[in-house]
């Protein structure tokens, strides 16, 4: 092996045998479900490669998201939102009534989504919940001009994200935008992305964090340092901080056809990131031992959930 394999191997330890970071579980805030993989869309660098055909996660039903809100119940867990991410969410055939469900149960709801042709297929059962201002649904526009969002998301996608974005700006919905730090220039981005909200007369401050939520860029072939954990003092980072610390997701892999309790949102496949399907024993501290741990969550400082 060279150096570049050996990292990210051993749990406990880093390739140069260093004390690798971990997180400590501090309280659930979040809990996401991923409906499943499947998606319209096929875009460049997405982490779990959802596509029309990728269905390595299975739709979640409503029956699955209810156990896991009883648990919450049953243990007196304190949760704040519930989160759904894809793939394309509005693909489930069960979104509306698994939203409907959580709206009953009072909590904070965010959706991911393209905000294209599935979700544009269920306006009229999605425009009941307009009112229900706890409901935030954060689209995904990778670039701020139809050239840069369509070189990652494909042709003819610029034109249907924007429609939907109309759509629910003009029907009073809460959103935001996601997308993706080009070059590393978070500055250029968001100067950008003010241009085009300004010109599409859209409600949304492209220097408001909450607003446009910004990623680094997710590129599984390049290297990345391990963490450890002197990283925390030497990054001026806390580990409190990171997503893993307050959040934990929800899964249905094909292979069993059983949920599973996963650490966070960027890593649904890994059994070293699973955890049952018990929500109060899957608080455990997690050691950094993956990729994406270092690359998106403490030397990319992002999060899935909303500030």
């Amino acid at each position: 092996m060279n150096g570049i394999q050996e990292k990210f191997v051993k749990k406990y330890t880093t390739a140069l045998g260093h004390n690798r970071a971990f997180v400590k579980f501090t309280g659930l805030k979040t809990l996401w479900f991923n409906t499943g993989t499947l998606c319209n869309l096929s875009c460049d660098g997405c982490y779990i490669e959802s596509s029309p055909i990728n269905n390595k996660l299975l739709y979640l039903n409503k029956k699955d998201v209810d156990q896991y809100l009883q648990q919450i119940k049953k243990d007196g867990l304190s949760c704040d939102t519930i989160g759904f991410t894809g793939g394309e969410p509005f693909m489930n055939k069960d979104i509306i009534s698994i939203i409907n469900l959580c709206r009953e149960e009072n909590y904070n709801i965010l959706i991911l989504t393209n905000a294209m042709q599935p979700m544009l297929n269920k306006i009229k059962e999605l425009k009941k919940f307009a009112a229900y201002e706890k409901l935030t649904i954060r689209v995904s526009l990778d670039h701020y001009t139809k050239e840069g969002h369509e070189y990652i998301r494909g042709k003819n996608t610029w034109d249907k994200a924007l429609k939907g974005i109309r759509w629910l700006t003009d029907n009073k919905f809460n959103i935001n935008i996601a997308s993706r730090i080009i070059n590393k220039n978070e500055k250029l981005l968001r100067k950008g992305f003010a241009k085009l909200f300004k010109d599409n007369n859209l409600k949304i401050d492209a220097y408001n964090k909450n607003d446009l939520v910004v990623f680094p860029e997710m590129n599984s072939l390049s290297d990345t340092p391990e963490i450890t954990t002197d990283c925390w003092d030497i990054l001026n980072t806390d580990p409190k901080n990171m997503m893993c610390s307050n959040s934990r997701m929800i899964v249905k892999r094909r292979e069993d056809s059983k949920t599973h309790i996963v650490s966070c949102t960027l890593i649904p496949f890994e059994k070293d990131f699973s955890y049952g399907n018990n929500l109060k024993k899957s608080f455990n501290k997690i050691y950094l031992n993956h990729p994406f741990c270092s690359k998106f969550c403490v030397l990319g400082g992002a999060s899935c959930t909303n500030n």
